[in-house]
């Protein structure tokens, strides 16, 4: 068989594409903010990486196929395309880090960002938590996609050389032979870890080879206008269909993969031979613009959130306790993200990707890689120098370290370790097959038997519960995000486990009481109330456990600049009002509707005036909490400690406490 010759002609510019880039980087925004319920805007990622190989092979088979393909020109031009932008980014969140990053978040960075001037930061963040894990707010975690693409363009040309020189009639089958052979270890490989799917290369190679494809001319001509509305219609949907309905909970990249990158194909190839109704919508100058921003937009998006998020300003809850229930909670956070972002992409573009590309700072040849390899050397001396002196601690007070070391993912794990993570207590992620029933639920027969059920924030009180009271057994099942409530539609681990609990463990072994606590949320309480009436029906003893406060940024970083700032304010000014309304609502269903021992953490951690204790012990700087809304080790004792002190246990069956 002889193979058609490869395309000649250069690309012809395409609006529709960079709108497609437009929805692409839309969809990633709306995932990390957080608006209009775009559970699937992840595999904007995905489309992304269709429209780089299509765009780029487009470029290199032409080169090809006109015997002037340069590798090193390649190379050039795509650190003239990629590495502006990235690089101010890079300065910027340096400087930024260098002012006001606590060590250990600082440390953080420069790891990432060693990484990530390298581009090796999938690597990096694979062998830290998971992208969806809410633990990742490393700055950079978004320069995965960025790393994946640069190792994919450092070799394919390498690999097109050498196969134009060995087998020159089989470029195609070369390319289709890589694709299938990228997406099955992709989809093996989806099936024993997520993490690692979703990070490596070769797991994603298949998805940049699909524009390859495209470039090749695998896709038919579509001469007529009603065959190229359908296919484009029909490859729109599926991207959208995957935007609205998949979710990080699903296995992925893999084969559900193909739904978006298949997708996008089919939108990109029906525009080859002319316009279409998608074509004309794509084509639209506001979606063309934000594809033109969208490479700057999504460098930009996931820092403006991160560093929102991380409490330095405090405009957020302020918002909240101003206008509370005349805004849907978050809206002024998503609107003040989105804009700061699009400014910021807007700045890069025009004065980062511009200069580089088009204008007066166009360099080439041994000047570009120079002053790009110098560029790169100062980031990596940066790193290099915050790593080595453990996170520049000069720069703050020993009051404030002392708070800001509850940051230090080693408290982490022994929070974890004491909450059984793992066995008694699982991320989503885990699978069901790690629960450890048997070590879980062991009931004591000479002790009183009581579960506590619920997700992260049930695994947070566990170890106080266990130590706090005598004679009392407290088993434990608890998965995060999954609250203890009767009913859950999505598969999954949460409605495996549930279903177990409640379908049959509860029926058929009796227990002197049930635990219930949750992140609780307004929109959980009727789910709650039908599993109190459960409860009630198959006379199951209930006791449920309540809100704490909560904040819109870790508190151990508040109280450390707090301490730092001289501003004891800080931390309150952070606390969202949201906590004391659903403990409100909460306590009259189980309290006043269902008659049931209520624990109220929110009293024992607040004064009816609203102010809310920060420390576990305050003399040694020990926080409640690490993060925003779980309780540490220390918090999780001092609370349970004071429900005690206020008599809270005592209707509860009678628990009485450790001596």
């Amino acid at each position: 068989m002889v193979e058609t010759p490869l395309p000649k002609r250069t690309l012809d510019y395409r609006p529709d594409i960079d709108g497609l880039r437009a929805i692409a980087v839309l969809s990633v925004m709306a995932f990390h903010v957080g608006v209009f319920h775009i559970s699937g805007g992840f595999v904007g990622v995905d489309v992304f990486f269709v429209i780089s190989g299509y765009l780029i092979s487009s470029i290199v088979f032409a080169e090809i196929a006109q015997s002037r393909f340069s590798i090193v020109a390649f190379y050039e031009r795509r650190i003239r395309r990629i590495f502006p932008a990235l690089l101010a980014l890079f300065f910027v969140l340096t400087i930024f880090g260098a002012v006001f990053l606590l060590p250990s978040d600082l440390i953080d960075f420069s790891k990432s960002l060693l990484a990530a001037t390298l581009s090796v930061s999938n690597f990096y963040f694979w062998g830290q938590a998971g992208y969806f894990d809410h633990r990742n707010s490393s700055l950079l975690l978004h320069t995965w996609s960025l790393a994946v693409e640069e190792q994919f363009y450092i070799l394919f040309p390498i690999f097109l050389v050498i196969v134009r020189r060995l087998f020159p009639r089989r470029m195609r089958l070369a390319v289709i032979i890589l694709f299938f052979v990228s997406l099955a270890g992709s989809a093996v490989t989806v099936a024993i870890s997520r993490d690692t799917a979703f990070y490596m290369p070769y797991t994603r190679a298949w998805e940049l080879l699909t524009g390859t494809l495209l470039s090749l001319g695998v896709f038919p001509k579509l001469q007529s206008v009603w065959s190229r509305n359908l296919v484009a219609l029909l490859g729109f949907g599926m991207i959208l269909y995957a935007c609205l309905f998949y979710s990080p909970f699903m296995l992925f990249p893999g084969l559900s993969a193909l739904l978006p990158c298949i997708g996008c194909a089919l939108v990109i190839g029906a525009g080859v031979e002319g316009r279409s109704i998608v074509y004309s919508v794509l084509a639209w100058r506001p979606f063309v613009f934000l594809g033109l921003i969208s490479y700057s937009l999504y460098l930009w998006h996931w820092p403006v959130i991160m560093v929102y998020r991380m409490g330095i300003f405090d405009v957020s809850a302020w918002f909240e306790r101003a206008y509370a229930g005349r805004f849907a909670p978050d809206r002024f956070d998503h609107v003040l993200q989105v804009g700061i972002s699009l400014i910021l992409a807007i700045l890069s573009w025009r004065f980062a990707e511009q200069p580089f590309r088009k204008g007066r700072l166009r360099f080439a040849g041994p000047k570009l890689f120079a002053l790009a390899a110098a560029v790169m050397l100062c980031f990596v001396a940066f790193s290099g120098a915050v790593i080595g002196s453990d996170g520049w601690k000069a720069r703050f007070s020993q009051a404030t370290l002392r708070p800001a070391s509850f940051l230090d993912k080693s408290e982490l794990l022994r929070d974890e370790q004491a909450q059984r993570l793992g066995s008694c207590f699982l991320e989503p992620s885990f699978g069901v097959m790690s629960f450890d029933y048997n070590h879980c639920l062991v009931r004591n027969p000479s002790q009183k038997n009581y579960l506590l059920l619920g997700d992260s924030h049930a695994a947070a009180i566990w170890p106080a519960l266990k130590s706090s009271f005598s004679g009392v057994n407290v088993m434990q099942v608890n998965v995060a995000a999954c609250p203890p409530v009767i009913r859950h539609d999505e598969p999954g681990p949460c409605k495996t486990v549930m279903d177990h609990i409640f379908q049959n463990y509860l029926p058929s072994n009796r227990i002197d009481g049930l635990i219930l606590e949750a992140d609780w949320l307004m929109n959980l309480l009727p789910a709650l109330d039908e599993t109190l009436a459960w409860a009630r029906q198959h006379q199951v003893p209930v006791i449920v456990v309540g809100c704490v406060p909560e904040y819109d940024a870790p508190l151990a970083r508040l109280v450390a600049y707090s301490v730092q700032w001289n501003k004891p304010e800080l931390p309150g000014r952070h606390r969202l009002g949201r906590d004391a309304q659903v403990e409100q609502h909460l306590r009259a269903l189980v309290r006043d509707k269902w008659h049931l021992p209520f624990i109220s953490l929110y009293d024992a951690l607040c004064d009816p005036a609203g102010r809310c204790v920060e420390f576990a012990n305050a003399q040694q700087g020990i926080p409640l909490m690490d993060d925003s809304h779980h309780l540490n080790r220390f918090g999780a004792q001092f609370a349970i400690q004071r429900t005690i002190d206020l008599g809270q246990w005592n209707q509860a069956l009678a628990i009485q406490p450790a001596k």
